[in-house]
């Protein structure tokens, strides 16, 4: 079953308040096949994606990884990086959970890294309305 997160008052508070464990990060230079198999496994509905130096690059969900595998240029040594997927801008910890909202409904999004000042993951905000 897919993670599920509780709504959260986010009045008058900062997304580090709100956010969410990172939940499984793998590796850009992992295999499509091989990170759909973790995402699964893990029973998430999206994946953090982190360079060579454990920064993040990225979210990536079932449905943009399922699409590839469906697509026309499909293969099995496909690998995270080379794919299409919402590499940022990322959301700060420090901003206000209103305006996190806000941003990711303009982008389309339904979660989002929250990154620190060293580019590494310190957790996911996700809408859940």
């Amino acid at each position: 079953m897919p993670q599920t997160y509780p709504q959260a008052d986010c009045s008058g508070k900062a997304v580090g308040d709100v956010m969410t464990s990172p939940g499984p990060q793998v590796g850009d230079d992992m295999i499509v096949d091989v990170a759909l198999s973790v995402l699964i496994g893990a029973r998430a509905d999206h994946l953090l994606v982190r360079d060579e130096d454990g920064r993040c690059t990225g979210l990536i969900t079932r449905s943009q990884m399922t699409a590839h595998r469906q697509s026309s240029w499909y293969t099995e040594e496909t690998r995270l990086r080379d794919l299409i997927y919402d590499r940022g801008p990322f959301t700060s910890p420090v901003m206000s959970a209103h305006d996190a909202e806000r941003a990711m409904r303009q982008r389309a999004l339904r979660a989002s890294p929250v990154i620190g000042e060293d580019g590494h993951a310190l957790g996911v905000v996700v809408l859940t309305r």
